[in-house]
C-alpha cells in the first residue's frame, strides 16, 4: 500500500473517531488450533452465534485467509464494564462504529477490506444460530477468535498489552482487525 493511501485511510479513520490503531502486516497473525478448542469448550456463543464457530472457516483455512492480506490495522479498546449487559452493549455499539469504518474503507477502493469484530456478534436480539439464516448476513463479522487468531501473542507482537482479567471490574483490553487491501 502506498504512503498517501494510508494517509487517506488514517484521515477516514480519524473521522470515525478511532484514535488507538495500529498498522499490521496480516502475515503476521499466529493462528492455532487451541484458540478454536477454546470457542469450542469455553465460549457460550458457540454453535449459537451464526457467526462463531462452527459457522466460520476450519483452522487451516483462517491461516490462509490471514496470508491473502499485506496490510490490516489492529483497533484497541480499553473499557471497564463489570455487568454482562453493559459490555453487552458496549461491545455492540463499538462493533456497530468499526462496520461503518469498514465500509467507508471499502468504499475508499479497498475491496478486500473485512472487519474481524472485537465480541461476539449481538446485534439481533435473537441470533438464528445459523449463518445461512442469519437475519444481517451484511452486518454480522467473526471474532478474531472465531478466525482462530491467537489474539494474545499476535497483539503482544505489536507491543499492546493483554492479559487474563480475573475480576469483571478490571479494565479489559480488546482489540478488532481489518483487514485492509
Amino acid at each position: 500500500m502506498h504512503v498517501a493511501d494510508i494517509a487517506g485511510l488514517e484521515g477516514i479513520i480519524r473521522r470515525h473517531g478511532f484514535t488507538d490503531y495500529k498498522w499490521f502486516d496480516p502475515k503476521d497473525v499466529v493462528v492455532g488450533e487451541w484458540v478454536r478448542l477454546k470457542c469450542q469448550f469455553g465460549c457460550p456463543d458457540y454453535a449459537r452465534v451464526a457467526s462463531c464457530p462452527p459457522n466460520t472457516l476450519p483452522v487451516e483455512e483462517c491461516r490462509r485467509f490471514f496470508l491473502e492480506y499485506t496490510t490490516g490495522l489492529v483497533f484497541h479498546f480499553q473499557k471497564v464494564a463489570p455487568e454482562p449487559p453493559e459490555r453487552l452493549a458496549w461491545g455492540n455499539q463499538t462493533n456497530l462504529a468499526l462496520s461503518r469504518l469498514e465500509r467507508d474503507i471499502f468504499l475508499a477502493g479497498n475491496q478486500k477490506a473485512f472487519l474481524l469484530f472485537l465480541s461476539s456478534c449481538h446485534m439481533c436480539p435473537e441470533c438464528a444460530g445459523a449463518r445461512s439464516q442469519c437475519k444481517q448476513p451484511g452486518l454480522s463479522r467473526p471474532t478474531p477468535e472465531g478466525m482462530a487468531m491467537d489474539v494474545y501473542t499476535t497483539v503482544r507482537k505489536l507491543g499492546y498489552p493483554i492479559q487474563v482479567l480475573t475480576d469483571r471490574s478490571d479494565q479489559m483490553n480488546k482489540y478488532a482487525f481489518l483487514l485492509v487491501d
